[in-house]
C-alpha cells in the first residue's frame, strides 16, 4: 500500500506546507535524501499551543503536536518530491521545550516516530534523537527534522 493510501486509511491528509518563518525552505534533496528543515506543529498557519511541556503543555498535548510536525515534514517532502518515491525514515529528530524537571522527551517524540511508522510500515524505522530545550520558536512546544532516502531522479 502506497504511503498516500496510508494516510487516507488512517483519516489523514497532508496539510499545505507550512511557510518558513526565516530565510530557509521547508525541505531540500541531496542525492538520494530529503532533509526537512524543523517543523511547528502548525495548522491552518497557527500554533494549537504554546509554552513548556511539563508547564503549559501536558506530555499528551505535546505527543499529538509532535504528531502534527511530523505530518507536516511529510507536507514539506511531497511537495519536493512526491510521498510516494520515500522508500525509507531515515532519521527523526525531535526537540522539545520543556521544564528543567521534564524527562519524558522521548515519549513526546514518539508522537512523530509513531505516525511515520504507520505511514510507512517496516520502511518508517528510524534512527532518532528527542532532545529537551529551552525554547523553541514562536514559544511552539515541539519541533520535528525528518530525513528520509527517496528513489532516484
Amino acid at each position: 500500500m502506497s504511503a498516500r493510501a496510508r494516510l487516507t486509511e488512517l483519516g489523514l491528509s497532508l496539510p499545505a506546507v507550512v511557510p518558513p518563518v526565516a530565510a530557509y525552505v521547508p525541505a531540500v534533496r541531496t542525492g538520494d535524501l530529503v532533509y526537512t528543515s524543523g517543523q511547528l506543529p502548525m495548522v491552518d498557519g497557527q500554533l494549537p499551543a504554546v509554552g513548556k511541556v511539563g508547564a503549559q503543555v501536558s506530555p499528551e498535548q505535546a505527543k499529538d503536536l509532535a504528531r502534527t510536525c511530523a505530518l507536516n515534514a511529510l507536507a514539506a517532502i511531497d511537495a519536493l518530491v512526491g510521498l510516494d518515491n520515500v522508500r525509507r525514515v531515515v532519521k527523526v529528530v525531535g526537540f522539545v521545550a520543556s521544564t528543567a524537571d521534564f524527562t519524558g522527551q522521548p515519549a513526546v517524540v514518539n508522537g512523530a516516530s509513531e505516525l511515520l511508522g504507520q505511514v510507512f510500515g517496516d520502511s518508517g524505522q528510524h534512527a532518532r534523537s528527542a532532545v529537551g530545550v529551552v525554547s523553541l520558536p514562536l514559544d511552539a512546544p515541539v519541533e520535528v527534522e525528518v530525513i528520509v532516502e527517496v528513489a532516484p531522479g
